[in-house]
């Protein structure tokens, strides 16, 4: 342990990105427990993962706007398959959603199977960067983020079945690229979990798992995406012990 291994100037940009996630991800996240399609957010990131390492065989730059673009046409290229498949039949829908996923996934290893540095790209893919991001990457995600929410709330959005899957998408699309797609299905679902319908208490638990799981991961010297992860998933523990408890 090295306390001295606590570095505002790298865990500060990380956190602030971890609540702008949060702040898409636990409205999302409850609605996706409602809706019992737990499993979409996976096959949205791992769409939007996809078009990132199309663009990525094309040449284009890590951060421009033709990966960008890449990765938001897949995703809601995705979500229109997914929503196209609901509305015929909606008793498989889970099921499907599973199928994309794992399809996604094989087809983006594939892709990458002769890239010397695929392996990689996978890594960074599944579990993220959170640890490099900075001040400027967040200025994007802030848009977008406030963006939705106003669609999401004010538009009211999240009624429209078709408006639910084209923000989740572009919502995702933003997340997965800085915190990975582990992370990404863990900051929907595990605050959902802990909420309840009480979104302050999804809100409280994300802060808390991000918070830990950064402090952990400096000072352990640990990968910070899968701190987050596992602190998020011990929060929400201790978080249902206290409510069962209090009963």
């Amino acid at each position: 342990m090295s306390f001295d291994a606590i570095e505002a100037g790298i865990l500060m940009p990380a956190f602030c990105a971890g609540l702008l996630v949060l702040a898409t991800h636990v409205p999302l996240g409850t609605e996706v427990l409602r809706r019992g399609i737990i499993f979409i957010d996976l096959a949205i990131a791992q769409f939007a993962g996809l078009g990132i390492v199309i663009a990525h065989m094309l040449g284009a730059a890590q951060h421009g706007w033709p990966m960008q673009t890449a990765a938001v046409s897949a995703a809601l290229a995705g979500s229109a398959l997914l929503r196209w498949h609901e509305r015929r039949d909606p008793e498989r829908q889970e099921a499907v959603i599973g199928v994309a996923f794992i399809v996604a996934a094989s087809t983006a290893i594939l892709l990458l199977a002769k890239d010397p540095h695929g392996g990689e790209h996978l890594k960074e893919l599944l579990v993220g960067q959170i640890l490099w991001t900075t001040y400027a990457d967040l200025l994007p995600l802030a848009l977008l983020s406030f963006g939705v929410l106003v669609a999401w709330y004010g538009l009211r959005l999240r009624h429209s079945p078709l408006g639910f899957y084209l923000l989740f998408a572009i919502a995702i699309t933003a997340s997965v690229q800085i915190v990975g797609v582990y992370l990404v299905f863990a900051s929907l679902i595990v605050p959902a979990l802990a909420a309840r319908s009480r979104p302050w208490v999804g809100y409280g638990v994300g802060i808390a798992g991000y918070a830990g799981g950064l402090l952990a991961s400096a000072l352990f010297d640990l990968p910070s995406g899968a701190a987050i992860v596992v602190a998020l998933a011990v929060v929400t523990t201790i978080v249902t012990m206290v409510r069962s408890c209090a009963r």
